[in-house]
This record gives C-alpha cells, sequence and structure tokens, in this order.
C-alpha cells in the first residue's frame, strides 16, 4: 500500500462537524468565503490549518486557524512541514530540468550517480528518472540500518518510495554539476514567487515553521533541516503552494510532450485501491504519475497528494481540467481529521470527496 493511499484512508472521518462562516482572506481579484475552521480544530484535537483554496486556475482565498506554536498564532504567512508534498516539488524540478534537455527521463541515471550501497549490483543500471517519480525503482521507502538495498527489480513493482526521489535529485546534482537547493530555487521558487518555501531551515527563519504537535496535543521537536531530502520536510506557506500546484496544473515550463506524460498514469493502482465495495466511488482509472496520484474521472484527472510526518499531516489536490484545487497545511498528528470537513465546507469537487470517503469501505 502506498503512503499516498494510506494517508488519504487515514483522512477520512464519518459525519461532518458544524462549522460557522467568517470573511476570506483573498489572493486573487475574486474571492469565495471561508468557514472559520476554529470549532472543527478544536473538537479534532488539531492545532492550526492553513488552507488555499483555488478556482479556474486562480487562488480565491486563504485562511488560517489555531496556534503555529506556544503563544503564536497560525497566519497565512506560517510556512508548515510539508511532509511528503515535498516530493511534487522535487518532481517538478527535474522535469522542468528534463524539459529544458539538461536531464534525461529514462536514461540510466547510472551514468552519472550511483548510490554506494547499490555499487556491487547491476540493477542499480536500470535505474531511470521515469521509474524514481512513479515509485517503480524497486527500493524501499527509506534504507536500513544496514544500508540500501532493492527489495525488487526496478520497473517491475509499484512500491512507494521516498529513496527513489532521492536518487533522482543526487542524479539531477551530478548530472548538471549544482547543488538541489539550487536547481530548486532557479527552476522552481523563484519563477513561483514560492518566496516562503525551501528545502533547509535558512530559508524559512524570518517566520518560523509550525510546531508540530502529537495526538495529545504536545508540542514536538523541531529539527533544523540542513541538507535537503528530496522527499520529505521541505516547507511551504499554503499560498506558496497553491501558487505551484497552479504552476503544475498549467504545465509552466514543460514542452507539450512532456506536458502530455504528466497526464498518464505510469503505475497502476486501480486493483490495489479500487477493490470490492471501493468500486463504486472510485474513478475509472487511477495510478501513480510523475510525482502525483492521478485520479482519472470522466471529465478530467485530478493531480493529488498528501503528507504525513511527526505532528504534521498535508494535502493538495488539482483538477487538472477545471482548475479547481486546494491545499491544506496542519501541524498535528490529527490532522487528517479536519480534511474531509475542510473539503467539505469549501466546496470542493464531490467527486474526490466521495473518492475519499469511499477508500473507508
Amino acid at each position: 500500500m502506498s503512503d499516498t493511499v494510506g494517508a488519504l484512508k487515514r483522512a477520512i472521518r464519518v459525519g461532518m462537524v458544524a462549522l460557522m462562516a467568517c470573511a476570506s482572506m483573498a489572493d486573487a481579484r475574486t474571492s469565495i468565503e471561508l468557514p472559520d475552521m476554529t470549532s472543527t480544530l478544536r473538537e479534532q484535537r488539531v492545532e492550526s490549518a492553513s488552507i488555499a483554496v483555488i478556482r479556474d486556475g486562480q487562488i480565491v482565498s486563504t485562511g488560517a486557524w489555531g496556534i503555529a506554536g506556544p503563544n503564536r498564532a497560525a497566519t497565512v504567512a506560517t510556512p508548515y512541514n510539508l511532509a511528503s508534498l515535498t516530493k511534487p516539488l522535487t518532481a517538478e524540478v527535474i522535469l522542468r530540468l528534463v524539459s529544458a534537455g539538461k536531464l534525461s527521463l529514462d536514461e540510466p541515471m547510472d551514468r552519472y550517480w550511483s548510490d554506494p550501497d547499490l555499487s556491487r549490483g547491476p540493477r542499480r543500471m536500470k535505474l531511470t528518472v521515469r521509474m524514481a517519480l512513479s515509485h517503480r525503482t524497486g527500493l524501499p521507502n527509506w534504507r536500513d540500518a544496514k544500508g540500501l538495498a532493492f527489495d525488487h527489480d526496478p520497473g517491475t513493482t509499484t512500491s512507494y518510495s521516498g529513496e527513489g526521489y532521492q536518487y533522482a535529485a543526487r542524479y539531477a546534482e551530478h548530472r548538471t554539476g549544482q547543488s538541489f537547493e539550487t536547481l530548486a530555487g532557479r527552476w522552481l521558487f523563484a519563477p513561483a514567487h514560492m518566496r516562503a518555501s525551501g528545502y533547509v531551515s535558512t530559508q524559512g527563519e524570518t517566520v518560523p515553521i509550525a510546531v508540530p504537535y502529537d495526538e495529545v496535543g504536545k508540542p514536538l521537536p523541531v529539527e533544523r533541516v540542513t541538507r535537503y531530502n528530496a522527499a520529505d520536510l521541505a516547507h511551504a506557506t499554503a499560498r506558496d503552494y497553491a501558487r505551484f500546484l497552479i504552476d503544475a496544473r498549467n504545465d509552466r515550463h514543460l514542452v507539450a510532450s512532456l506536458a502530455a506524460e504528466r497526464s498518464k498514469s505510469q503505475a497502476g493502482l486501480t486493483p490495489e485501491i479500487c477493490a470490492g465495495s471501493k468500486a463504486a466511488t472510485c474513478p475509472p482509472w487511477t495510478g501513480f504519475g510523475l510525482g502525483w496520484q492521478l485520479l482519472g474521472f470522466p471529465d478530467g484527472t485530478t493531480m493529488l497528494h498528501t503528507g504525513k510526518d511527526a505532528g504534521a499531516f498535508t494535502f493538495a489536490a488539482i483538477d487538472r481540467a477545471s482548475g479547481d484545487g486546494i491545499v491544506i497545511l496542519t501541524n498535528s498528528d490529527n490532522g487528517w481529521r479536519v480534511i474531509l470537513p475542510i473539503l467539505e465546507r469549501t466546496g470542493s469537487d464531490p467527486k474526490l470527496i466521495a473518492f475519499l470517503r469511499g477508500q473507508m469501505n
């Protein structure tokens, strides 16, 4: 079971909590009213949430509720640990480099980079960027104390892997001769005006990152990130991530052939997550794309990803056809509990909501 799918299942809760309406903070000329999430956060024991709502490819509202840390209110300027929402950022950097002819989607990464733990075996020579971004490297999610080793032959099995994303980032560094942080700044963060976002802690010092909280409301240590992780621990505000999400939906900086690849399932997930009673609310197809889980509904494909770390739960989705989407960032182990209430109260895609509910059957 993939981390994304598992996180989706945890995001479902039977019953909705009534919410009060309040004025929204707008980031575009057209705005919508956002509900006050304070009651829901309190009832579900979630310290804070920050969201950005997208309609027709524009950010129409942003809002934040709760506490970002002891004696510190969450605001729309508060960066959050993105957890696995880091992966789509990494994928976007790499796809833009591929589009510019500086990397290859399908050449063996071994020509430029090989993890020392894998250097004695021939299977490493099959690894490609396409495999890494669609979780088909055959590598585990994370290496253990013994080091990195293959669980499966590359390209034969779908298995969620943060190590695959790390591998692709190291390949990008060795192929271009530049650090991945430099590449991300030039090819993603600067063009998208993501000023409060980054892979390492020094990029979020102006406004402190939201403190993580466990399920009983105890604050957890905030670890300083001094070395990028291509699959985890990047930070951003909801507004910044929404800017990125819009650019990804619009295939900004991608040539047409690569944009077409983004809409394709690279690794099917339908048999795994749509069996039995779940089939009733599943789209005709679903799978891993290049950096995203894709839901192939008849009227358009939804790009979706979630993230779960200790003291963090994050969610992002956008319909490629309509341009409607949402980013939800929380700093709590209980953050999954507010995903459906927020989707409901912001008038998000009924098909997406039905899919998420159905995953609990």
